[in-house]
């Protein structure tokens, strides 16, 4: 298995979306990328859901915005894409904070989310 385009723009189609509203501060659009049970881990204590994940984003600060680069790809099983990426968060008041991801995203319906979402702070 290794990354096609064609995982790399599905991966796209969800990151772009998640990327966008984080960039808004707009912590309810970003969740609604999520799946409604989707596992998330960010730089504090995970949580299950899509109530965690927004007010995960929420206690973030304004004018922070994402860029990310996917890595790699792998499918897993029928309407399920492994993404590996490299992420920068960008602020207004300190230093960009460079991290790696992990995301399941699963197809629901005529759509992707993601289900688990899992970031690295490599020093």
């Amino acid at each position: 298995m290794t990354t096609t385009k064609d995982d790399t723009a599905i991966l796209s189609g969800v990151l772009d979306r998640w990327q966008a509203a984080v960039g808004a501060h707009q912590p309810e659009r970003i969740a609604a990328q999520f799946t409604e049970d989707a596992v998330f881990q960010g730089l504090h204590p995970y949580s299950v859901g899509r109530e965690g994940v927004a007010a995960y984003y929420d206690s973030q600060p304004l004018g922070m915005k994402a860029v990310y680069r996917v890595l790699e790809t792998r499918r897993p099983a029928d309407g399920v894409v492994l993404g590996y990426l490299a992420v920068e968060f960008s602020f207004t008041d300190r230093p960009p904070l460079d991290v790696k991801l992990s995301v399941l995203v699963t197809r629901t319906g005529d759509d992707w989310y993601i289900s688990h979402y899992q970031v690295s702070r490599l020093d």
